[in-house]
């Protein structure tokens, strides 16, 4: 059994009080740390959440925003890609009519070149007719029945188109 005596009344007593200045000096301060402690873990917490929360918005906004580009710059290249055919399509035909108005041009000028040489033809073949016509006639005829022979003469040379060229 338990002998109650002074001792153990001191002892009691000396425990309640240190019970006591403990409460107050030590356990409330304690547990205010605590919750202070507590308190700002969950502030912690709420903020982090928080901030994940505003990553998570600003990487859909990102995302949001790199479609939109990657659509303007399809955008973009496609337009550039119908320019791009059009100006091909442009050069081609001025190349053509380029080539159209040279090929006008070279047969206007064979054309041109082609008379010349007939002309240059014609007149070599009279002045070879006439000379042929002295040596053949030997004798010398009047300058009228000259010209009415190289007449008859060329006259024949249109009709035969000799040498394959009309003169």
């Amino acid at each position: 059994m338990i002998e109650i005596n002074a001792t153990l009344v001191a002892q009691i007593i000396n425990f309640l009080i240190l019970v006591f200045i403990l409460t107050k000096v030590a356990y409330k301060p304690l547990m205010k740390t605590l919750e202070d402690r507590q308190t700002s873990i969950a502030n912690s917490v709420a903020a982090a959440e928080s901030d994940r929360q505003a990553a998570e918005e600003m990487k859909h906004e990102y995302q949001k925003q790199l479609a939109e580009a990657r659509a303007q710059a399809q955008v973009i290249v496609e337009k550039a890609e119908k320019l791009a055919e059009k100006n091909k399509e442009d050069i081609l035909e001025e190349a053509k009519a380029e080539r159209a108005r040279l090929l006008e041009t070279a047969q206007e000028e064979i054309a041109r070149e082609r008379q010349l040489a007939l002309v240059e033809l014609r007149a070599e073949v009279v002045g070879l007719s006439i000379a042929a016509a002295t040596k053949v006639i030997e004798k010398n005829i009047d300058a009228e029945v000259n010209s009415q022979l190289v007449s008859e003469f060329i006259d024949k040379l249109d009709d035969k188109k000799i040498g394959g060229l009309p003169c």
